[in-house]
């Protein structure tokens, strides 16, 4: 079956109207993660959850910088807001179905409740290459 890579973002990608998490009241984010968790969990008892991680908005950009040299970790980065916020990695029948799962994630509860409505970007991973576990 295809692999595909639904990720979220902070912010970045098409445009969207609601504020970000950190104006959210905590039961909100509490109410959004408890969705997260039952996404998940469907997905779980389907077979069709590979994994899923949410990541927190820090980050520091890191490339070699040479023989001999300390990595470098300066530079002009895109803000960390702009980048994913988390993803879930889905093995299913179809694109179609990776579709109907990214809908019903972008349905989350977002600031009052409402859906979010985000843009969840789907990408398929390639087949046929070693994973690291391998």
């Amino acid at each position: 079956m295809p692999k595909y890579l639904l990720l979220k973002r902070y912010q970045g990608g098409p445009p969207h109207d609601f504020p970000l998490m950190d104006k959210w009241t905590e039961d909100e984010v509490s109410a959004h993660l408890a969705f997260i968790r039952h996404v998940e969990e469907m997905l779980r008892d389907r077979g069709e959850l590979v994994d899923s991680t949410a990541l927190r908005p820090e980050g520091t950009y890191v490339r070699y910088g040479g023989p001999g040299q300390a990595p470098v970790t300066d530079g002009p980065f895109p803000e960390t807001k702009e980048l994913a916020a988390g993803w879930l990695l889905v093995d299913v029948e179809s694109q179609e179905r990776a579709y109907e799962i990214a809908a019903y994630v972008s349905s989350g509860p977002g600031q009052g409740g409402k859906p979010l409505c985000e843009w969840i970007e789907v990408r398929p991973v390639f087949d046929g290459l070693p994973s690291a576990v391998e």
